[in-house]
């Protein structure tokens, strides 16, 4: 804990510091070179009346910090010496800024040096964390309430402590305070005792005011090591404490001296211990006492009676306490708890009390019971849960003579089955674990028209429950194993849960107050019907007897017109779902996997989850509020009607057998119809009409789609991404005419392009502004591939991967044209980008060539202007033999599996990455192609059968920049 503290000082007091002399300095003070100053015992203490300390001023950046170390000693304090600089000019109201931290400085460095700190502890905290010798806290109260002759002061001053390097930062965390005592006792009223115990040993204003009786109303000494003396003394202290807490093996002789010396006791609290009967004899002498709690003890000595007799005694809670007889005779008594005690009889005269828990006491007779709650005609609240030997009998005799029960917790009573009990003015009722009860005590409950709560879990007879009370509000029924039925009719049920009822079949809820309802893991529940007015949220996930009749009652004509959210993920028996709600907004029939028939009209709905519905032949949304929709996953679904007026994305990748779409979706930017087989032109053609704002259509491996069906794309005017990948295509010419804003156009493994088919790509500049073109696995010519990359420079990224027709990857320039037989080389040099300034620029940034088998020569000059160039992919070309490659701006080159390289030249000033994993290259090769590579840091060769492990110097050496080199033997 760090206190910042600003401290007033008076001219008066600067003057007579100005005046001292610097001889007065302890030897062993670090004093700067500013002139120093000294502070006598007699003027610290003065100022320490009050909470003031006389300093000199100093200025704004060089304010002197001091840390308070709270060092205490029998013996009068030493010298308090502090050093600050003087400014010329009047800082006479300066105050200067105090730096204490008493947790850390005043245990880390006092540690041992006097006996007053070792007990200056107050509670755990402070006694675990900070004191290893675990004293007790009474002397820290006896240090607050002490006078002048206690060995506290609060105003040392370390050696060295005022050093800079203590302090961080402090600008930016130090608070001025000038505190009164009047605002200081507002600012202690908000802390707990730890730390007020703290606070005491800042100074003697707050020592004093730390002390106040105010904060010391109640004392806590609970788990305490603390002598009767020490007692004595706190109690002495603070006469006027209304709560004391009391615990372990000492309580009696501490609870006999706090009844003697505190007379405006009203709390009492004890545990742990062995209380003789002479307390309870003296408890009257308390006259102030209104509640008393004890716990885990022993009365008296354990087999006679205990009276407890008090006038103004109103709450008693004896817990877990061992006697054998108890008699309470106080006429004001409100509440009572004898939980878990065990005496055998207890006797009550306690006109008022209105509250009882005598749960647990399981020593405690039918008729013990019977006579306590029937003497306590105000009874409002009764605990007899797990006293097994209550019958009917007693509850009878007590709804007779409590007439204002209200609450009654029955739980784990075997005996009662509530036959012939009435409680007109029963709100809440527990009966948990209780054998007796059947559907026959229903009759009973429904007399209790006040009734809120009903608690029935794990009634393990109960088949049934039909109650129609008006004011029930929650009801649980949780592992009723034989439960079957459940007929509810209260407007304001809010709340219900049933669970693990696997006999339940059959469920009628009428209600206005309703909103949430689950029924999860209800495998034979067959008939549900809902008046719910205000539900909003249900869930019966694997309510597997569930039938297509459900739909009906989650319609606008069913009896939940608000519902939002419904799940009916794993109900397997349905088989056709129709719903026609405009409430509806989330809807889940995840892993229904029997549904073949689908039909929502539901304009609100947000969101569906299809997962597993892989059986899932017809499906209608018409008309749905989806803005995204994913049937990829069922892949039989063979008729599709979508009417979605905000979709953006639509998914049908996978529906193979998808033959009739009809798609009327105005926003949608994005269909995926991968693997659509059957999907044919009309279909396209239909869709493209009423989405004209698609700008991504992938109809990858969609077979039916020829000629008519591309030539509706002319209805996209904002297509950029077009993927025909695996098609039977022919004629591209409708995508070149019309498809003008196309960015990325996929044509993997079209094997029935010809030659010609692009030709108005490089011919006549069609698509002028394509980016990406993949041709993986085309047909194509060499010579129509060798135009396409000459001519297309707009092009940046590049997919030609098994290009089985192309030989040669020759980029030489011969008067400005791509060469394939006469080649001018010019040198790979600087100088020479001056001379290609004329040549145009290709744009492109990434080519792959993998897995192209024929290829055998790569050669990419200065002159071909591939100054973008960033990516060159060339694995598995096993026939490559060389690579030639100049591109100032290549950072990755992949030459993976190249079996057959031997000749690997490279002026590649930027690349960084390099792979010949399995390459047949020389290391000599290998080090004069890396030697002009001077940002090199990744270079493999592992599986080099030419380049060892100990060339990976010579390869360092060659390329400096290296920082990793992976080999087939090491990696370093």
């Amino acid at each position: 804990m760090k206190l910042w503290c600003c401290l007033c000082f008076t001219e008066e007091e600067q003057d007579n510091l100005n005046l001292m002399k610097e001889e007065d300095i302890s030897e062993n003070d670090v004093v700067p070179a500013v002139g120093p100053i000294t502070v006598s015992d007699h003027d610290a203490n003065d100022n320490r009346e009050d909470g003031r300390f006389a300093m000199t001023p100093v200025p704004p950046r060089a304010e002197t910090l001091v840390s308070w170390s709270g060092e205490c000693s029998a013996a009068a304090c030493s010298d308090s010496t502090v050093a600050g600089g003087v400014e010329s000019r009047d800082l006479s109201h300066k105050r200067a800024k105090f730096y204490a931290d008493f947790e850390e400085r005043f245990f880390s460095t006092n540690a041992g040096k006097c006996g007053a700190s070792n007990e200056c502890g107050d509670y755990d905290y402070i006694k675990d964390s900070l004191r290893p010798n675990g004293e007790t806290c009474c002397d820290t109260f006896a240090l607050m309430g002490a006078g002048e002759d206690c060995g506290f002061d609060s105003g040392i001053v370390e050696d060295g402590e005022g050093d800079s390097s203590d302090i961080l930062k402090v600008e930016d965390v130090e608070v001025r305070m000038d505190l009164t005592d009047d605002l200081l006792h507002m600012v202690f009223s908000f802390l707990d005792h730890p730390n007020l115990c703290k606070a005491a040993r800042v100074c003697k204003q707050w020592r004093s005011a730390s002390a106040h009786e105010d904060f010391w109303k109640c004392l806590n000494f609970e788990d305490r090591n603390i002598s009767v003396e020490q007692f004595e003394d706190m109690c002495r202290r603070y006469p006027n404490a209304t709560a004391v807490s009391i615990s372990g093996s000492t309580i009696y002789l501490l609870v006999m001296r706090a009844i003697s010396s505190l007379r405006n006791l009203e709390v009492l609290t004890l545990g742990r211990g062995q209380i003789a009967d002479t307390f309870f004899h003296a408890l009257a002498d308390c006259s102030m006492l209104k509640k008393l709690n004890i716990n885990d003890s022993t009365l008296g000595n354990g087999i006679q009676e205990i009276t407890i007799n008090h006038d103004r005694l109103c709450h008693l809670q004896l817990t877990k306490c061992r006697v054998m007889r108890i008699a309470v005779r106080c006429p004001q008594l409100e509440t009572m708890s004898l939980k878990r005690s065990n005496m055998a009889q207890v006797v009550l005269n306690c006109p008022l009390l209105h509250k009882l828990d005598i749960g647990s006491c399981h020593k405690l007779p039918d008729a013990a019971i019977r006579a306590a709650a029937t003497s306590c005609p105000q009874l409002v609240s009764l605990d007899i849960s797990n006293c097994s030997c209550v019958s009917d009998e007693t509850l009878r005799e007590i709804a007779s003579s409590c007439a204002n029960l209200s609450f009654l917790d029955a739980s784990y009573c075997p005996n009662i089955s509530l036959e012939s009990v009435r409680l007109p003015m029963l709100t809440g009722l527990k009966l948990h674990s209780c054998e007796g009860i059947t559907s026959a005590s229903m009759a009973a409950i429904a007399h209790s028209d006040m009734l809120e709560v009903l608690e029935l879990d794990n009634c393990s007879l109960l088949t049934s429950v039909s109650l129609d009370l008006p004011h029930l509000q929650t009801i649980r029924l949780v592992h009723c194993r034989k439960f079957a039925d459940l007929n509810l009719r209260t407007m304001m049920l809010s709340n219900i849960l049933v669970s693990n009822c696997p006999a339940l079949h059959r469920i009628n809820i009428t209600s206005n107050s309703l909103e949430k309802l689950a029924l999860q893991k209800q495998e034979s529940l067959t008939t549900l019907a809902l008046q719910c007015q205000s539900l909003e949220e249900v869930d019966l996930s694997e309510c597997e007897s569930l039938t297509n009749s459900i739909c009906d009652v989650f319609n606008d004509v069913g009896g939940c017109p608000m519902l939002k959210s419904l799940v009916l993920a794993n109900c397997e028996s349905l088989t056709s779902v129709r719903f026609f709600s405009t409430s509806l907004v989330s809807l889940s029939l995840a892993d229904c996997r029997a549904i073949t028939s689908l039909e929502l009209t539901c304009p609100n709905l947000e969101k569906v989850i299809l997962n597993g519905c892989d059986h899932l032949e017809r499906a209608s949304f018409c008309p749905v509020g989806l803005r995204s929709l994913n049937l990829g996953i069922c892949p039989k679904l063979n008729i599709l009607s979508i009417e979605a007026m905000v979709m953006v994305s639509l998914e049908l990748k996978g529906c193979g057998v998808l033959s009739e779409a009809s798609v009327n979706c105005p926003l949608l930017t994005s269909l995926d119809a991968s693997f659509c087989s059957q999907l044919t032109n009309e279909c396209l053609s239909a869709t493209t009409a009423s989405c004209p704002l698609i700008e991504s259509l992938i109809l990858m491996s969609c077979s039916s789609i020829g000629l008519d069906g591309l030539c509706s794309l002319q209805r996209l005017p904002n297509l950029t991404l077009l993927d025909l990948s695996y098609t039977f295509l022919v004629n591209l010419y409708p995508v070149f005419e019309s498809c003008t804003q196309l960015k990325v156009l996929k044509l993997q493994a079209c094997k029935y392009l010809t030659d010609s088919s692009l030709e108005p790509l490089y011919k006549r500049g069609a698509l002028p502004a394509l980016q990406e073109l993949d041709l993986s696995y085309a047909t194509l010519c060499q010579s129509a591939i060798e135009e396409l990359l000459s001519c297309c420079t707009h092009l940046t990224h590049v997919n030609l991967t098994g290009c089985a027709n192309m030989h040669d990857l020759n980029w030489g320039c011969s008067r400005g044209h791509i060469a394939g037989v006469n080649v001018l080389s010019i040198t790979s040099s600087y100088e020479n980008v001056h001379e290609l300034s004329e040549q145009p620029t290709r744009l492109l940034q990434n080519l792959n060539c993998v897995g192209c088998l024929n290829i055998r020569k790569v050669f990419i000059p200065l002159t071909a202007h591939c100054s973008c160039l960033l990516f060159l992919n060339l694995s598995l070309s096993t026939n490559l033999k060389e690579v030639d490659v100049a591109c100032l701006n290549l950072s990755w080159l992949n030459l993976s599996n190249c079996n057959s390289l031997e000749v690997l030249k490279l002026d590649c000033p930027r690349l960084t990455s390099l792979f010949l994993p399995s390459c047949n290259i020389d290391e000599e090769a290998v080090e004069a192609a890396i030697s002009k590579c001077t940002m090199l840091e990744t270079l493999d060769v592992r599986f080099c059968p030419k380049i060892s492990s100990m060339s990976m110097g010579r390869l360092r050496a060659a390329c400096p920049s290296l920082k990793r080199i992976f080999s087939s033997l090491s990696t370093s």
